[in-house]
C-alpha cells in the first residue's frame, strides 16, 4: 500500500538568513543577499559578486576541534539539519532511529578543503596534506555527519546531481517513505562552492554574470540576465509518513504527493531544446499527484538568470502545462534574494514552497526591470503576492542534463 508524506520540519542556512524564519522573512521583504565576495582576494577575478553566508560562526555550533574536521558544505548541512530535526519535534529517545534515513545533495561538496589542501601539497610536498582530507572533501560527508550528529541509523543515501542535487534528494525521500522502506527522511541540499577555483571555473564556462551591480546580476527572466551569481548554504527538510506524523500531533507544513525526474541526454552544460526533460520532469509530478495543470497556483522555478535555463524553462513550462495555462500560473525564481546555491538550491526552495502554501504568500522575482517576450510568464515581478496556494511545483535543472520536480499540496486529511 503507497503511503502519504508530509513535511513536519524547516531548517534553512542561507545568504539572507542563517535559520528558517529568518530566510522566509528576507524572501517575504524581497531582500538581497548578493554583494561583493570577502573570502578571499578578487582583484584579478572577473566576478566580483557572490550571495555569501552573513554573520555564520562555527564556533557558535560546534565545538574549536569539531569545526576544524568538517568542511563548510558538512557544516551547513548538519546546521539546517538541526533545526528541522528540532522544528519537527521528533526525539531520538522514543523515536525508532533505524526507520530515520538521510540523503543531502551537494553538487561540489568540500572544494574549498580541497584547494586548501592542494596549496599544502604543492608548496609542502605530500606528507604535509591532512590525513582528514579525504573525510572532510568527500560530497557524501554531508549526509554521513548528519546522521552521525542526528543518531539516524536507516537509508543514509548522497545525491550528486549538480544543481538538481537538492531536489532530487527530496525526490527520492517522498519515494523511500512512500513504499515504505523509511517512516522519517532528512532531505535536501547544502553547498559551499564560493572559492577562487570554484568562481574560476563557473566564470570560465561563462556561467556567471560579471556585473558588479548586485540588483542587476541574479536577474531571472529579465531580458538583460547574463548568469548566474554563485550562493551557499543549505536546505533541509523533514519528510514523514502521514500516519506516523498524525500519531505524535506533529505539524504539518504541506504534502508532498509528486516526484518526476528525467534526463535530458543531449548536452553537458545546456539544457536540451524546449527544455524538454524538464517539462516531462513536471509532466510526471502531476500524473504522480494525479493533479491537472490548471490546479498548480504556483511553480517556484529553477531560474537560474542565464539566457538558456530561463528561455528554455519558460517553454518546458508551456509544454507541461499547455500554453494557456502555463500564462495563468504564477512562476517566480527565488535566485535573486539567495543566488544560486547549486547542489543546495532544491532544499532551500522546497522550504519556499512549503511556506507559500503553509502562510498563502507567493515570493517575487526581484530585481526585475526589463521583460523578455520568450520568458513571458507570470514572473511576478518585484512584489510578492498573498493569495491561498494549494498546489505548488520547485523545478531543479542541472548540468549533465537532469531535470528534477516536486509537487507539494496543502494538507488535508
Amino acid at each position: 500500500m503507497e503511503r502519504r508524506v508530509v513535511i513536519t520540519g524547516l531548517g534553512a542556512v542561507t545568504p539572507i538568513g542563517n535559520n528558517t524564519n529568518d530566510f522566509w522573512e528576507g524572501i517575504k521583504e524581497g531582500k538581497c543577499g548578493i554583494d561583493e565576495i570577502t573570502r578571499f582576494d578578487i582583484t584579478n577575478f572577473k566576478v566580483k559578486l557572490a550571495a555569501e553566508l552573513k554573520d555564520f560562526n562555527a564556533e557558535e555550533y560546534f565545538d574549536r576541534r569539531e569545526a576544524k574536521r568538517l568542511d563548510r558544505f558538512s557544516q551547513y548541512a548538519i546546521v539546517a539539519s538541526r533545526e528541522a530535526w528540532k522544528d519537527s519535534g521528533l526525539d531520538k529517545e522514543t523515536e525508532n532511529m533505524e526507520r530515520v534515513g538521510i540523503i543531502i545533495g551537494s553538487g561540489i561538496g568540500g572544494i574549498g578543503t580541497t584547494e586548501e589542501e592542494h596549496e599544502k601539497y604543492m608548496t609542502k610536498g605530500p606528507d604535509r596534506v591532512s590525513p582528514m582530507y579525504i573525510p572532510m572533501g568527500i560530497p557524501n560527508m554531508a549526509t554521513g555527519n548528519v546522521a552521525i550528529d542526528i543518531g539516524a541509523k536507516g537509508e543514509s543515501i548522497s545525491m550528486v546531481t549538480a544543481c538538481a542535487s537538492g531536489t532530487h534528494s527530496i525526490g527520492e525521500s517522498f519515494r523511500m517513505i512512500k513504499h515504505g522502506y523509511q517512516d522519517v527522511v532528512l532531505a535536501g541540499g547544502t553547498e559551499a562552492g564560493i572559492t577562487p577555483l570554484g568562481i574560476a571555473g563557473f566564470t570560465n564556462i561563462k556561467a556567471l554574470s560579471k556585473s558588479e551591480d548586485k540588483t542587476r546580476a541574479s536577474i531571472p527572466f529579465d531580458k538583460e540576465r547574463n548568469g548566474f551569481v554563485m550562493g551557499e548554504g543549505a536546505g533541509v527538510i523533514v519528510l514523514e509518513e502521514l500516519e506516523h506524523a498524525k500519531k505524535r500531533g506533529a505539524k504539518i507544513y504541506a504534502e508532498i504527493v509528486g516526484y518526476g525526474a528525467t534526463s535530458d541526454a543531449y548536452h553537458i552544460t545546456s539544457p536540451a531544446p524546449g527544455g524538454e526533460g524538464g517539462a516531462r520532469a513536471m509532466k510526471i509530478a502531476m500524473e504522480e499527484a494525479n493533479v491537472k495543470p490548471e490546479e498548480i497556483t504556483y511553480i517556484n522555478a529553477h531560474g537560474t538568470s542565464t539566457h538558456l535555463n530561463d528561455s528554455y524553462e519558460t517553454q518546458a513550462i508551456k509544454t507541461a502545462l499547455g500554453e494557456e495555462t502555463a500564462k495563468k500560473v504564477m512562476v517566480s525564481s527565488t535566485k535573486g534574494h539567495t543566488g544560486h546555491l547549486l547542489g543546495a538550491a532544491g532544499g532551500v526552495e522546497a522550504i519556499v514552497c512549503a511556506k507559500a502554501i503553509e502562510e498563502g504568500f507567493v515570493p517575487a522575482t526581484i530585481n526585475y526591470k526589463v521583460p523578455d517576450e520568450e520568458c513571458d510568464l507570470d514572473v511576478v515581478p518585484n512584489e510578492g503576492r498573498n493569495v491561498e496556494v494549494k498546489y505548488a511545483i520547485s523545478n531543479s535543472l542541472g548540468f549533465g542534463g537532469h531535470n528534477s520536480s516536486i509537487l507539494l499540496k496543502k494538507y488535508e486529511e
